[in-house]
């Protein structure tokens, strides 16, 4: 006890001698004192350090910066209450106007072509707006056929788009139909409209107007304010009643096959359509004799559509590619979603998805390959699959209208 207050004590003097010339360093306190230097580790000074006065410039600066944050402050504020007056407060449709339906006659343009199917007894006068080698509208171009609809097609020039300027919703596919009763409903997006006009083939209570409310279209703003417009059970079918013959789990698989179309194998187009530079100019050039744009675009349309379109895909489909995570070889990718497609058919050990005779998915994966059918990543995907021999038997059902009778059996729509 005694050594440890001598040893105190000694401290106590050493540190009331203690002048300005004491610095601290890495916790050891370091004191000059008669041209001798004394450590004493582990013991910090605690006191408080002059400040030196700060310079007129310095404050100035500061009193801009605080200013400057106030500002930012409050214009992030200001925004983000902006942005969640617009994501809570709906974008509400027209009112008293229906969905579908149409306040006036749309004007005519003369069809680049028609198609007349005999057995076709529903009354409908369906006209397609479409580009012919959207894999979209050939979509919608493969379930038409095949159910033996009479139909137009109207090819909208994809640089001025005439076609499309007297309607709201300028996206193609979508099918303007002339009622009876001189009604005219435009229905819209590809999946909504198969859906919609094969639910009216079975269900024979309801008129095509009535059906429609079963596909409400519901807007509203994301979380970037931007304004969103989604049709409610697009992938459903309004039977009305259980359909004969049909099990549940057959709906559910081709509800599901048909959404795998549009999420994912669609998707596989474009980065392998588009894969070269040479490539993506052989495929504008298959569209340009498959969409007989001699006949429907002006001669620098045509060509600005040919190279330009082509050098745009082009630098797209390698953005397509990285945002759908495609492999780096994106040929590889396309095979393994086609070989899944085929795995399932095999599975079944059928002759289509649906049985002997094709459903809806069967005609959704037809027709966006339909689509790419002229070009060299088509031609890949028959030698490395074998894709070959379950697409010609869906071409040869589809040009044969093999649908048709259904279409024939519901008589007039109304």
């Amino acid at each position: 006890c005694r050594t440890m207050a001598v040893l105190m004590r000694t401290i106590v003097s050493n540190l009331c001698r203690v002048d300005s010339s004491t610095v601290v360093r890495s916790g050891c306190l370091t004191i000059r004192q008669h041209g001798g230097e004394h450590l004493y580790t582990n013991l910090r000074l605690f006191g408080t350090k002059q400040k030196k006065p700060m310079s007129p410039h310095l404050k100035r600066a500061a009193r801009f910066a605080g200013i400057g944050f106030a500002m930012g402050g409050l214009a992030t504020s200001a925004y983000l209450y902006d942005l969640y007056q617009r994501i809570k407060t709906p974008v509400k449709n027209p009112a008293g106007v229906s969905d579908y339906e149409l306040k006036d006659k749309p004007p005519e343009f003369p069809p680049s072509r028609t198609i007349q199917v005999p057995t076709d007894s529903t009354g409908l006068k369906i006209t397609l707006y479409q580009y012919q080698t959207c894999p979209f509208c050939c979509k919608v171009r493969a379930f038409l056929d095949y159910s033996g609809f009479n139909y137009d097609v109207v090819e909208v020039n994809s640089v001025t788009r005439t076609q499309t300027k007297w309607t709201t919703y300028r996206k193609v596919p979508f099918v303007v139909i002339e009622m009876n009763n001189q009604e005219f409903l435009q229905l819209k997006d590809s999946t909504m409209i198969i859906s919609a006009l094969q639910s009216i083939l079975h269900n024979r209570s309801e008129s095509l107007k009535n059906l429609l409310k079963s596909y409400p279209i519901m807007s509203y703003t994301n979380e970037e304010g931007k304004a969103i417009s989604e049709i409610m059970n697009r992938y459903f079918l309004m039977y009305g009643q259980h359909p004969p013959g049909r099990a549940k789990t057959d709906i559910l698989d081709e509800r599901k096959w048909r959404k795998w179309v549009d999420d994912v194998y669609v998707h596989m187009l474009s980065p392998n359509v588009y894969r070269t530079m040479d490539e993506s100019l052989q495929a504008f050039n298959w569209f340009d004799k498959a969409g007989n744009w001699e006949k429907h675009f002006a001669t620098w349309e045509r060509y600005l559509v040919l190279y330009v379109g082509a050098l745009a895909m082009y630098l797209i489909g390698k953005r397509l590619k990285k945002r759908h995570q495609l492999k780096d070889d994106v040929r590889l990718s396309f095979y393994e979603e086609t070989n899944i497609w085929l795995k399932a058919i095999k599975k079944k050990g059928t002759k289509f998805m649906g049985g002997d005779e094709p459903n809806l998915s069967d005609l959704a994966v037809y027709g966006v390959l339909m689509a790419i059918e002229g070009c060299d990543a088509f031609d890949d995907l028959k030698k490395n699959t074998k894709i070959k021999y379950w697409y010609e038997n869906m071409k040869e059902v589809t040009s044969q209208h093999g649908g048709a009778p259904l279409a024939n059996q519901r008589g007039q729509i109304a």
